[in-house]
């Protein structure tokens, strides 16, 4: 054999070492579950840190008062996002459901019943709203008529 081909070889096999000792560093990495994810925020979720606005705290009664719900998990990424969208005020003020059974005041059966798949949810005048949703079109979803 030819120093080249040797040289080659060993470039190959070393390659493929490195790769599979990358692989399996990644495979090892453990992933953030909803279980893991639980642990580390607990079973109220992360605190809401955004102050409201008027606006969106006169949204939020509007909400409650035409019985609009929200589903959440407490562990849900984009539930926070959606409560730090209205802030904490606003926040208090809306029917929250939670429908992880280790959350705080399950409702789990309610969840199921309603086919709730994904978080957060927003039931309002009957029909389901999936995702994340901007306070302009949770007022046009419920035909409020204030300023957001």
């Amino acid at each position: 054999m030819k120093f080249h081909d040797i040289s080659s070889r060993l470039v190959s096999i070393s390659i493929a070492i490195i790769g599979m000792t990358s692989f399996s560093a990644l495979t090892f990495v453990p992933t953030l579950t909803a279980p893991a994810i639980a642990q580390t925020i607990g079973e109220k979720g992360e605190p809401v840190t955004t102050r409201s606005t008027p606006q969106a705290i006169a949204l939020a009664k509007h909400l409650r008062k035409i019985g609009a719900k929200v589903y959440t998990a407490y562990w849900c990424p984009h539930c926070h996002d959606q409560k730090e969208r209205f802030g904490q005020e606003a926040t208090s003020q809306l029917d929250i459901i939670e429908c992880d059974q280790r959350g705080f005041k399950p409702q789990r059966q309610l969840c199921i019943a309603k086919k709730i798949r994904g978080f957060p949810t927003w039931e309002i005048n009957g029909r389901f709203y999936e995702g994340d949703r901007t306070l302009e079109n949770l007022a046009n979803l419920s035909r409020y008529r204030g300023d957001i």
